[in-house]
């Protein structure tokens, strides 16, 4: 499917008011086509004493036309108006309709296509990129058809008033568009030149900001500039680059007009000094050859804009083509509740064509179970986490819950199952209230406030001058790393969920407030069946069963003091200093 049918399928709901702005628009174009005419009479009939004139030659006419005149003005300028706000308005909700869809196609798409990207990039094509639908609408599509209905309305009046001056007003016509597809191509690759650099530009700004309290300490803000001076150079060189080509176009183009209306000028001006042309006549004449350069100019300038417009289109579809990685199967069911029985079945997963993360995993976890999952880094612990959700979908083998294959449970449903506390805990820049409740919106303040209690956050909370309402600030910035992990778990509680997946919860916490958490998550695991991935082995030490990864492979499973007895892998890794006892 084109570009452009797929930019008009999202104008079909909105078509009413589409065929309404048109015919305001034609309504319009045939009163932009009766102004010449009163001052037409003005010259021909009033001025020369025209005794045939068929208005009439008296001077008293002169006041009529000339309200005529205005009122044909008015009356064009409102319908004009009219047409406008409509086509504006239908192109900006065409606009919401395509950013909305983006961005929840994006919000659906797996992690794995996330990872590969800058979120910048996705950020820029659901703002920037999306604006081309309503410029190939507003500048494209609109202006097309005003234009061409404009040039045949006028070309026909100016074939009936002299064929002769009518045909070599068109000569200029073919060096027109071989103009317009000589500058075609290049404002294409420009303008998606352009939008390529100022994503990137955009991206190294986030980047930079976005690590500011790093920038600072590493006394590193002049490089920062450094590199965003480079990514705002090229993108100032790539809009130099098409305002040229802009400047170079303008040129062959207004030059072509100009010859074509001096020619039309002299061969006119021999035809009123031979008589077959009155003087009105040359004078409306050369109205409406302005009337009909404009819309092929227009013209002109559309097929560039729609041009650089089909750039940004083609980045916005290019995200919507973009096939899921991890989607529910034809069958697949929601469920409302679970026991929480996890297993991984001969399971192996990597990223891209990288060497496997995971290989031949094979683990029963019973309902209510606490498992911890060990190894150094890159062994493939959170990996394995992230298929509990569904964050990814391993590349063989099976992930189930209760005995069925996660892909033959919905998405939605399946995570409404699950809880989640991550090593850095990610609040939105919005109030406390607010994200405890992010996973369960509907929740009362008593529940709110209970689940606080029970992270042991609500003293803190309540100490704030705007309590729960109090904003956390960009990132939870407000807030101490404890504190935003107490506000994590606080969401998990408030979620009550069966499954329980924590991510190193306590890693970034010193010894004290460690200690404080862990009482709280331990209260938090109760009664759900729990993954716990962690560095700390002190603190998971007594759990149900550890399970010992390296190179993606299971290489040992039972209790603490069962692995220390056996002197494998997790004896050393906790005999080892790394690890408080």
């Amino acid at each position: 499917m084109s570009i452009y049918r797929r930019v008009l399928a999202y104008y079909r709901p909105f078509s009413v008011q589409t065929v309404l702005g048109l015919v305001l628009s034609l309504a319009a174009i045939a009163l932009s086509l009766l102004r010449p005419w009163p001052f037409k009479i003005i010259v021909d009939d009033v001025l020369a004493r025209n005794p045939q004139a068929r208005f009439g030659n008296s001077p008293n006419l002169i006041p009529l036309l000339c309200l005529a005149f205005v009122a044909i003005q008015l009356l064009w300028g409102l319908l004009n108006l009219a047409s406008n706000y409509l086509f504006v308005k239908v192109g900006l909700q065409a606009l919401l309709k395509l950013r909305t869809d983006l961005y929840a196609y994006l919000q659906s798409l797996s992690l794995k296509y996330h990872d590969a990207r800058r979120s910048s990039d996705s950020s820029f094509r659901v703002a920037y990129d999306s604006q081309s639908i309503q410029t190939i609408y507003n500048k494209g599509f609109t202006n097309i058809f005003g234009s061409i209905i404009t040039l045949i309305g006028t070309f026909m009046i100016m074939l009936r008033m002299d064929w002769q001056l009518a045909l070599l007003s068109l000569a200029i016509v073919p060096l027109l568009f071989a103009s317009i597809y000589f500058f075609a191509h290049r404002i294409r690759t420009q303008s998606t030149s352009i939008q390529e650099q100022d994503s990137a530009m955009l991206a190294q700004a986030q980047e930079g900001l976005g690590a500011i309290r790093m920038v600072h300490a590493f006394g590193r803000e002049d490089f920062e500039v450094s590199q965003f001076h480079q990514r705002a150079t090229e993108s100032l060189q790539a809009n130099l680059r098409l305002t040229l080509t802009n400047v170079n176009s303008a040129l062959v183009i207004g030059t072509l007009i100009a010859v074509g209306t001096a020619a039309m000028y002299y061969v006119g001006s021999l035809h009123v000094l031979r008589g077959t042309l009155t003087l009105g006549s040359l004078l409306v004449f050369s109205a409406y050859l302005l009337m009909l350069y404009q819309p092929l100019e227009s013209l002109t300038y559309t097929a560039w804009a729609m041009e650089g417009a089909t750039a940004g289109a083609r980045r916005c579809f290019e995200v919507l083509d973009r096939a899921d990685d991890v989607v529910d199967a034809p069958d697949a069911r929601e469920i409302s509740e679970t026991t929480g029985a996890l297993g991984f079945q001969s399971v192996a997963f990597s990223y891209g064509s990288e060497r496997p993360v995971l290989r031949d995993i094979g683990l029963s976890i019973s309902p209510n179970q606490i498992v911890a999952l060990v190894g150094g880094t890159g062994a493939g612990k959170s990996t394995l986490l992230s298929l509990v959700p569904r964050f990814y979908d391993p590349n063989a083998g099976t992930v189930t819950l209760d005995g069925h294959d996660l892909r033959a449970i919905t998405k939605k449903s399946l995570r409404a199952q699950i809880a989640i506390v991550l090593q850095d805990t990610l609040l939105f820049s919005t109030t406390i209230r607010e994200n405890i409740a992010y996973g369960r919106p509907d929740a009362t303040d008593e529940e709110i406030r209970e689940a606080a209690c029970r992270a042991q956050a609500d003293e803190f909370i309540s100490r704030l001058p705007a309590g729960y309402d109090s904003p956390v600030g960009e990132r939870g910035g407000h807030l101490s790393v404890g504190q935003r992990q107490r506000i994590g778990i606080a969401r998990a509680f408030l979620k009550d969920a069966p499954i329980l997946l924590l991510d190193e919860p306590t890693s970034a916490l010193d010894p004290t407030t460690e200690a404080a958490i862990m009482e709280t998550i331990k209260d938090l695991m109760q009664g759900r069946t729990t993954l716990i991935v962690t560095h700390r082995l002190a603190t998971i030490h007594g759990v149900d069963r550890i399970v010992v990864l390296e190179n993606g492979r299971i290489v040992e499973q039972g209790t603490g003091p069962d692995l220390v007895a056996r002197g494998g892998v997790y004896a050393k890794l906790y005999a080892s200093g790394n690890y408080p006892s």
